[in-house]
């Protein structure tokens, strides 16, 4: 009797722990640099969810791609007060790094997704291409001389750029950078000649004449620059790419706190006025429940996996 009304006692303090949950700050840990989407979006839901949950405080921890910041949260107490903004950098890493120190599935529990948008190839002004069509026969012509960037391996902007080459057949050289704020600035300021990067983040510079814009990624044009074409819809056929964020915890974090983040992060993404204020951006928002978010992050490993077996793509 007495180790039942211990188990009944624990088990009626879960929800109160939630209940009380968070008592002091809650850090997000953004492992990508400064200014683009991922640190962003953890900004606006982070300061979205403040009145909900108290004070969040956003960290950058760059490097690795991705696996520096990621490893700390990895080792971080499972109490609900570090969190991970993640990417599908870390879905691709799970076959392209196999030797890092974490895996996504055995070491983070999945909280909530947040959203997706398209990327945009462009290119610098003084690489002379009118479209891509132009791009890849300039490639072809003079294989191995052009660059692009990234904001490190496995990264969303890396694999693009390798699912692109092996799409239209053509050999350009991947520097990758230690943040996306690197390889922006690296783009603009023509040391390298081509990038994908995040439509939300790098439309302002295409529609300021800074880059030529030659395609966007998904599978239809995107609303925010409409007479830009899909890299398919240009002359790459098959060719499809998409960043999405999403929330992560360490592994062992109460399930009754994962369930509070997940619903406190869904007011936010399900709410009209950040749908209309993101469509503007060029995001959609996600919505899943922890468990519905786990199946999606097991689908898009298994995706990667086979993108990054059939076509060869190996870190540099």
């Amino acid at each position: 009797m007495r180790l039942l009304a211990l188990l009944m006692l624990a088990l009626a303090s879960v929800p109160a722990h939630a209940q009380s949950y968070p008592t002091r700050p809650i850090t997000i840990i953004v492992p990508f640099g400064a200014g683009g989407p991922a640190d962003i979006y953890a900004r606006f839901l982070g300061s979205r969810m403040q009145a909900m949950l108290g004070q969040f405080v956003v960290e950058n921890r760059p490097g690795g791609g991705s696996i520096v910041g990621s490893t700390a949260v990895a080792q971080a107490a499972p109490d609900g007060y570090t969190l991970l903004l993640m990417s599908n950098t870390h879905t691709v890493n799970e076959t392209l790094r196999p030797k890092k120190p974490f895996e996504l599935m055995r070491d983070f529990v999945p909280v909530a997704p947040i959203n997706y948008s398209d990327l945009l190839l462009v290119v610098h002004p003084s690489v002379g291409v009118s479209d891509l069509k132009g791009l890849v026969a300039l490639a072809k012509r003079e294989p191995g001389k052009l660059n692009y960037a990234s904001s490190g391996p496995g990264t969303p902007y890396h694999m693009a750029g390798e699912l692109f080459k092996s799409l239209a057949g053509i050999d350009v050289v991947h520097i990758p950078h230690k943040g996306s704020d690197q390889a922006r600035l690296s783009i603009l300021s023509g040391q390298v000649q081509m990038m994908f990067d995040a439509i939300t983040t790098m439309a302002p510079n295409a529609q300021a004449g800074k880059v030529k814009a030659l395609g966007s990624s998904g599978r239809e044009r995107s609303s925010v620059m409409p007479d830009v074409p899909t890299v398919a819809e240009a002359g790459v056929s098959g060719y499809e790419a998409t960043i999405w964020l999403g929330v992560v915890a360490p592994k062992g974090t109460p399930k009754a706190i994962v369930e509070r983040l997940n619903a406190e992060i869904t007011k936010v993404t399900s709410s009209a006025e950040v749908r209309a204020a993101w469509a503007k951006q060029g995001a959609t928002p996600l919505v899943m429940n922890p468990a519905e978010f786990e199946a999606y992050l097991v689908g898009d490993i298994a995706k990667w996996r086979k993108v990054i077996t059939d076509a060869g793509i190996k870190l540099d």
